[in-house]
């Protein structure tokens, strides 16, 4: 049976730090899911095709990782791909406080187990929110998004 997990997120946009979150979970599991979570209602920065292109050029030679779009409830889209787990990051205890509930909740629903990551200690300030309102302002982010010329 083929080990899959699910990294989902809305990746606005996919930074070092969830690089060093992939990096980690890579040998543990078969195959790795990243999955867009696409919500109409949400208003991205960058534009979706992009960000998912962007994140398939970063892992064109790596086989064990799948790029994709998904809508709906993260736990129907992991028992649609077979999925067990769920990857998250976390960055600090902010993250787990948050996380944690989330992780119950989607384990009481489906079974589903979530397996949460430290970043690197060298990405660990990166944040897609911060680095969003540094773009806006018309601050330098590339130094913390791998091929960030994808995205504009």
């Amino acid at each position: 049976m083929k080990h899959i997990a699910v990294f989902p997120g809305s990746f606005d946009p996919f930074t070092k730090g969830h690089e060093s979150i992939v990096r980690k979970a890579l040998p543990l599991f078969d195959e790795i899911i990243i999955a867009f979570g696409i919500n109409v209602s949400k208003n991205y920065l960058f534009d979706s095709e992009k960000r998912v292109q962007q994140v398939r050029n970063i892992y064109q030679n790596e086989p064990k990782i799948k790029v994709v779009t998904y809508q709906g409830l993260t736990t129907k889209f992991c028992e649609s791909v077979g999925a067990k787990h769920l990857i998250r990051g976390l960055r600090n205890t902010i993250d787990f406080e948050y996380e944690k509930p989330i992780a119950g909740m989607n384990k009481s629903m489906s079974g589903i187990e979530t397996v949460l990551f430290y970043t690197d200690a060298e990405v660990e300030a990166i944040s897609s929110t911060i680095l969003r309102e540094i773009h806006k302002s018309g601050g330098d982010i590339s130094p913390y998004v791998t091929n960030f010329k994808d995205l504009v």
